[in-house]
């Protein structure tokens, strides 16, 4: 398998995901068409299917014009975003597996919280290796989506599903946010050194004119505060920025969450 990040709009990423054994292609949440075009065609790949991971315009922006240039792709998403998918033809729910070609199977993660029929594409094995997973805006580098159709609970689950992935596994979200999610997770943890040397990386990179994505899920452990809502300094952090209810990790999140949509 091999994954090529298509910069898109001003901050979001589609990906390509090829099966190397037949060339067989798809595209995970295409906002704009004419960067992905231009990618399989430079890629020598063929295009069959869009993995889209909700509902929401600057991932899905580009369905119908793909749909033009190739009829026949298959348009994947959940169920419950039936109607709100432009040209869906497959209904996934939780647990379901998809697959490309020969080598590429990819099984639906159910992730309510951003929105209600949001999921990811953990493709690869639950082994050492840990594969890759396409987290859309559940799970940014650093960071999570905002909470436009669920509650704090469904997102806390969500995330924690994720997060028990295998260390290794390679996480591709659907926006460039990671360097500003690194600066809340500064304040959230200023002593973390792990943040710290994440962030000094992450601005390396982006000087260099390259994307952030992947990380990795152990990275995600380490320096993502939505991921950590259960440590007593992040539940300290949470409290004098938010109130907060107790200390029960659910409420710690949903305290973080609204700080960092004032942040």
């Amino acid at each position: 398998m091999r994954i090529v990040a298509i910069a898109c709009l001003t901050d979001n990423y589609a990906y390509l995901v090829v099966c190397e054994a037949t060339r067989a292609a798809a595209v995970v949440d295409p906002s704009e068409a004419g960067p992905v075009i231009e990618a399989v065609q430079r890629e020598g790949v063929t295009l069959e299917a869009i993995w889209n991971t909700h509902h929401h315009w600057d991932h899905t922006g580009g369905n119908e014009d793909l749909l033009s240039a190739y009829p026949e792709l298959e348009v994947i998403a959940h169920a419950s975003d039936k109607g709100r998918i432009p040209g869906q033809t497959t209904f996934v729910e939780d647990g379901d597996e998809v697959t490309l070609g020969k080598e590429v199977r990819a099984r639906i993660i159910h992730n309510p919280g951003h929105t209600s029929g949001a999921i990811s594409y953990h493709v690869g094995g639950d082994d050492a290796e840990g594969g890759a997973v396409f987290t859309g805006d559940t799970l940014f580098l650093a960071g999570c989506g905002r909470l436009f159709e669920g509650t704090p609970a469904q997102m806390h689950v969500s995330l924690a599903r994720l997060a028990a992935l295998p260390d290794q596994t390679r996480v591709y979200c659907g926006h460039e946010y990671t360097a500003s999610n690194l600066r809340f997770a500064a304040a959230v943890e200023p002593g973390n050194e792990a943040v710290q040397a994440r962030a000094r990386e992450i601005a390396r990179v982006r000087e260099a004119g390259a994307p952030s994505v992947p990380g990795t899920m152990a990275q995600e452990r380490a320096t993502n505060p939505f991921l950590r809502a259960h440590l007593p300094e992040v539940a300290s952090a949470a409290r004098a920025a938010e109130r907060v209810e107790d200390d029960a990790p659910v409420e710690v999140f949903g305290a973080l969450r609204r700080w960092k949509d004032r942040f």
